[in-house]
């Protein structure tokens, strides 16, 4: 029994090798450098504090109106439209209105996916600028 003792006493305990996984992660951290400047950010500019004495009052000024609507259905100058349509009307409206801002009033419970379609067919029309106004719930 001694010799049986003494070999269970000689075996190794098995170690974990991270040095595979040290690897992968340095490749994936280097891939996200890289990418990171590439990648296309929206900016929305605030009003600070100091300028909120000067902001009014939002009101419908713009020729080129769109709406959002809680259950999703969107207006194009208090027509609905289907968002496959809207490429289309904002071209036809830049034409019209080349130096018009378009307005988007888009309710609270409107999904996200609704703005970023209007926000990219605004931008395929040659659009630059339009002004965003959430609708409280």
């Amino acid at each position: 029994m001694n010799r049986k003792m003494k070999r269970l006493r000689h075996i190794e305990e098995p170690t974990v090798n991270l040095t595979p996984l040290i690897d992968v992660v340095f490749v994936i951290l280097i891939m996200f450098i890289l990418i990171a400047p590439m990648l296309e950010l929206d900016q929305v500019e605030l009003a600070s504090a100091g300028d909120r004495d000067g902001v009014h009052a939002v009101h419908e000024s713009s020729p080129i109106i769109i709406h959002v609507h809680r259950d999703n259905t969107v207006s194009f100058n208090n027509r609905k439209v289907t968002t496959a349509q809207l490429p289309a009307l904002f071209k036809q409206a830049k034409q019209q209105y080349p130096k018009a801002r378009p307005q988007l009033f888009h309710d609270q419970k409107g999904h996200f996916g609704v703005y970023q379609t209007i926000k990219n067919a605004a931008e395929s029309a040659g659009f630059d600028q339009m002004d965003i106004i959430l609708k409280p719930a």
